[in-house]
């Protein structure tokens, strides 16, 4: 096991060097000038000149790019250019609020898919079965904009459980007050992909021979679902959740933005907007490292979940 995480995480070293060679050259050759974009259309051509002797455009591509690897090891992003904030502080400060509402998204949606996948799986073929993924296939077919819409003016404007926008400096605060009702929306929202996908898994298994094995040794549907089907429907579930895991990172845009949270999918969006390269830049590099680490975790999960996973 130490000698396979040893192999991955050097591994991981040309990947990252190809994504930060990737992400410098795609925006210092296609992105728009940045010395133009922040001077306005009204600016001089020497406040341009100026801005991007400020910002070191004018320096050799080489030195630029010697510039950015530094950042990237030290953990010295650089400034914003919009705000002049440092990317580092953006990080730590914007990171917290967008883990308080993530988080319970993401555990919920997993926690609650697979007991009702199973459950829906238990009765396959029946008429609850049947209404079920036709609920949830008109459930698919709404977009989020709109449950956040209905959400907000049933159970913060008629209800009033819940506040429409807002945040505080306290954890508690937040998770209790601020926090419900953009959860409460997202998992309604993922619940009903999340359990038309793990019912999928659960009936591929139930499908298998060892089930049947199961069967004929007079174990109960019960003991061959919690014992040997969940188990091995877990390789599939995991790799959905490595797939999502990455995201719980990076917030979400729409959830940030119409609830006021501040955290770092809305300043990610802001940045996009003002064409805030350092940040985008950054936020790209983070998502790239993120999701290499959670997929050398997933694989060790793998191995934990099933014992016949061999790790080369």
């Amino acid at each position: 096991m130490a000698a396979y995480l040893i192999r991955r995480l050097w591994q991981m070293i040309p990947t990252l060097i190809g994504v930060v060679l990737l992400v410098f050259f795609l925006f210092k050759y296609f992105g728009g000038d940045p010395a133009e974009i922040l001077g306005g259309l009204n600016a001089t051509p020497e406040q341009i000149q100026a801005i991007r002797d400020q910002l070191g455009l004018n320096q050799p591509v080489w030195e630029q790019l010697a510039i950015f690897f530094k950042q990237i090891v030290t953990f010295e992003w650089g400034k914003s250019w919009a705000t002049n904030e440092s990317v580092a502080n953006l990080f730590l400060t914007r990171l917290p609020a967008t883990l308080t509402v993530m988080v319970p998204i993401l555990l919920l949606d997993v926690l609650l898919a697979i007991p009702f996948a199973m459950a829906v799986a238990y009765v396959r073929g029946s008429l609850t079965d049947r209404s079920i993924m036709v609920i949830s296939t008109v459930a698919l077919s709404i977009s989020f904009l709109v449950y956040v819409i209905v959400g907000q003016y049933v159970f913060a404007f008629q209800l009033g459980w819940f506040p429409v926008q807002g945040w505080s400096d306290s954890f508690w605060t937040n998770l209790a007050v601020y926090t419900p009702l953009p959860v409460l929306l997202a998992v309604l929202v993922g619940l009903a992909p999340q359990m038309r996908l793990y019912r999928t898994f659960f009936l591929d298994e139930i499908g298998q021979d060892y089930v049947r094995t199961a069967r004929a040794k007079g174990l109960t549907e019960n003991t061959i679902l919690m014992k040997h089907v969940l188990r091995n429907a877990l390789i599939p579930i995991l790799t959905n959740v490595a797939v999502a895991l990455p995201g719980i990172f990076v917030g979400s845009f729409l959830i940030e933005t119409f609830f006021s949270i501040p955290g770092l999918g809305r300043e990610v969006l802001l940045a996009v907007n003002r064409s805030d390269y350092p940040v985008i830049q950054a936020v790209t590099i983070y998502i790239a490292v993120i999701t290499m680490l959670v997929n050398l975790a997933t694989d060790v999960l793998y191995k934990l979940a099933d014992p016949r996973v061999v790790l080369k």
